[in-house]
């Protein structure tokens, strides 16, 4: 509540500057880094999820040590993902701080989640689905893709928009991989070559206010927007799941 009276129109301005922090470039760094981590960590959680529900031998030990895999990997803590992501991405790889660093050290840590929830989102479908496509001459792909996948639809995409608010919230893992510069990344003067810009996200934003101790009726301003951000994530789940459920 402290930060709502220090909501005003100079927070949202394009610019960064040491007089007006204003929390703009923040915001759009949040759902560049967001969208680039859920397009790299969804098609290939959503396929794993495919392969080990559909295609792979259920009960094989290779089915239980992924199960097992994702598992503990959605218990690591976050700056464990950073960690890695530095040394990795920022070092081995030389992309430095940058959006694309950022990116897919998040994509790393929600691809359990992502993975998980399409699995038993698949599973839950009743197999008389699959026997009805098979009955009507659809081939194995075709069952998949026409019967199986629609009606696990609402329980992937849960899934994703769950993702999605951790991204939104994460701060530890991207305080090693992307920086904390107060920019937004310039895709329209340097094309793809802006994702080795460094930025700071909302949560790492309102992380650096705090730290330093100059802006923190700011910071408090942030936390307010970072809130409603996530709050409203949770509603659009909410409702996208239950229309595609009636569906």
């Amino acid at each position: 509540m402290n930060g709502i009276p220090h909501l005003s129109p100079t927070l949202f301005e394009w610019s960064y500057t040491s007089e007006n922090v204003s929390l703009m470039p923040a915001l759009i760094s949040t759902l560049y880094m967001a969208l680039l981590a859920l397009l790299i960590a969804v098609p290939i959680g959503v396929s794993s999820a495919i392969y080990l529900v559909e295609y792979a031998k259920p009960g094989s030990r290779f089915v239980r040590a992924v199960r097992v895999t994702t598992e503990t990997l959605q218990g690591i803590p976050s700056i464990i993902y950073g960690l890695f992501g530095m040394l990795f991405f920022t070092t081995v790889l030389g992309w430095g701080l940058s959006l694309l660093s950022g990116a897919c050290t998040l994509a790393i840590m929600v691809l359990p989640v992502v993975m998980r929830t399409a699995e038993e989102a698949l599973i839950a479908v009743p197999a008389s689905y699959r026997a009805g496509g098979f009955a009507l001459g659809a081939g194995y792909l075709r069952t998949i893709f026409r019967c199986v996948l629609p009606s696990a639809l609402p329980g992937i995409v849960g899934g994703v928009l769950l993702a999605l608010g951790r991204c939104v919230g994460e701060v530890a893992a991207l305080l090693f991989t992307a920086g904390t510069i107060a920019q937004i990344p310039d895709f329209g003067g340097q094309g793809i070559f802006a994702l080795f810009d460094s930025c700071r996200t909302l949560a790492v934003h309102m992380y650096v206010l705090a730290s330093e101790g100059l802006h923190i009726d700011e910071t408090y301003a942030t936390a307010v927007v970072l809130l409603v951000l996530v709050t409203l994530l949770n509603v659009i789940a909410n409702v996208a799941e239950k229309r595609l459920r009636v569906k």
